[in-house]
């Protein structure tokens, strides 16, 4: 059975990955208006929001390890 932890972990990671895909092809690789510093917060944020989202699943993952009595 998936943990629920390990399902927000990968939500987290599909989320912010695809803004920062979008961020990076439409925003700042294409010329258009200036970017705002608004989006420069959104973008450290997602890539905070990555970090988080992979913590989430290798916590699920070390704690499914400790469960079974597996050695990290």
């Amino acid at each position: 059975m998936i943990s629920r932890q390990k399902i927000v972990g990968w939500i987290l990671i599909a989320v912010s990955a695809a803004y920062i895909a979008y961020f990076l092809r439409v925003r700042l690789f294409t010329p258009g208006p200036v970017l705002e510093n608004k989006e420069w917060v959104q973008f450290v944020g997602s890539i905070v929001t990555l970090m988080l989202g992979t913590i989430n699943v290798r916590m699920a993952a070390m704690r499914e390890r400790k469960r079974k009595g597996l050695p990290d």
